[in-house]
């Protein structure tokens, strides 16, 4: 008989201080009201986070260390984690993030009582960390659902309808061996839950047990590994859904025949897109915004541009993109020392944003003369203006013509 019952696997480099906290937080709760061991896979790291493991253990938390040699990337630490999990259920925990232990007791009561289910899954909070709050979940479930093994039409409609993304779950270890394997073009999530499927009963609980740290008090608004995935990782994220479909009809359980391998394919297109909106939004934020009309044209092409991210950004896309499209050309030219705004009314804001955009700051922006052009300037000069005619003369006034562009050229590959 297993004496442990719950493994919660958390991988690790470099991340001490946010391991220390994670840590804490199972010296307050005290009792799980049932046994568990923390498994932390240290990634070889070279700060202090064996000293933190020591103390934490000897202050009594039941934690299995393991360490790799080397550093071989955030899957192999993963996969150390939970193949060294000795109990009857396990799970994922970030170093960073924290558990819900009301909800966790729950989910693990409920794969007590149902021993034909192999995973459980719950939405998470998105949480405040520094105020303590929880802010929102991450999506809904508003009742605890079922999904016998194979059972992949009922599975994959949930996920497309609530736009669902089961990343957070406790597994029966004894699946682990088939479920967790690497995954690079089909999201693992995905992948996983069906592989899942294939072997048993799976189950949505409407109780989180997870708390995803959005604001932590060991570095406040810290950039999240997430974010950066959802930033990228679209064309995944359908390869996941593309991959749980593929099993389902190698299974029999789905039917592609006439037109529905296309509605699924449609469907599948509309999840990916609203992700993008999300990338596009992130992009934005960082004002990124070439990166953030790219994804733009694809979100509409999907049938989303009525979409209310697609809809706030609308307005700001053309100018911001055609300024920044405008720094990276000057940044790509040698040898420049200027920008010349010819024509603009407002040259101290427009020299602001390019700045913000990414203009290097050895580039200095001033406006035209009103005599025109000093000494030096034409020779060490890029030019942005209003009009197409006033381009033709600051060309023959000796300006490099592939350095001189009208407000026209850098706002024709931007179309909203």
């Amino acid at each position: 008989m297993n004496d442990v019952k719950l493994s919660i696997c958390i991988p690790t480099y470099n991340r001490a201080p946010y391991l220390r906290h994670l840590l804490e937080s199972f010296l307050k709760e005290k009792s799980l009201g049932f046994s568990y061991e923390l498994v932390i896979s240290d990634n070889a790291s070279t700060d202090e986070t064996g000293a933190v493991v020591e103390a934490f253990a000897a202050q009594g938390l039941p934690i299995r260390y393991v360490r790799r040699e080397v550093n071989g990337g955030g899957w192999p630490n993963l996969a150390n984690a939970f193949q060294n999990a000795a109990g009857l259920y396990a799970m994922y925990l970030a170093d960073d993030d924290l558990l819900a232990f009301d909800g966790l007791r729950a989910t693990i009561e409920y794969l007590d009582a149902n021993p034909a289910v192999v995973v459980c899954h719950a939405p998470w909070h998105l949480h405040d960390a520094v105020t303590g709050k929880d802010e929102r979940l991450f999506y809904s479930v508003d009742k605890p659902r079922r999904f016998e093994q194979r059972k992949f039409g009922p599975l994959l409609a949930f996920i497309l309808d609530g736009h669902v993304f089961p990343e957070i779950a406790v597994y029966r270890t004894e699946v682990l061996r088939a479920v967790i394997v690497p995954r690079e073009f089909c999201y693992w999530a995905f992948s996983y839950l069906a592989q899942a499927l294939d072997m048993g009963a799976v189950a949505f609980l409407d109780k989180p047990f997870y708390r995803s740290v959005t604001n932590s008090p060991i570095a406040l608004h810290r950039e999240q590994m997430g974010h950066e995935e959802t930033m990228t990782a679209w064309d995944r994220y359908r390869g996941g859904l593309e991959y749980l479909i593929y099993l389902g009809e190698r299974r029999g359980q789905l039917d592609l025949s006439g037109d529905r391998r296309m509605k699924l394919a449609q469907a599948c297109g509309e999840f990916t897109a609203i992700r993008m909106s999300v990338a596009m939004r992130l992009w934005a934020a960082r004002k990124e915004f070439v990166k953030a009309y790219e994804l733009y044209t694809r979100i509409c092409l999907a049938g989303l541009d009525k979409h209310p991210d697609v809809q706030r950004l609308k307005e700001q896309l053309p100018v911001m993109a055609s300024l920044q499209v405008l720094a990276r050309k000057v940044n790509a030219t040698s040898g420049l020392r200027y920008l010349v705004l010819d024509g603009f009314p407002d040259p101290q804001t427009v020299t602001r944003v390019l700045h913000e955009l990414g203009l290097d700051a050895s580039i200095e922006v001033v406006a035209m003369p009103e005599e025109g052009p000093v000494a030096g300037m034409v020779d060490a000069a890029a030019v942005v203006t209003s009009t197409s005619a006033r381009r033709e003369l600051l060309v023959k006034q000796g300006f490099r013509s592939g350095l001189v562009f009208s407000e026209a050229d850098l706002v024709r590959g931007i179309v909203v």
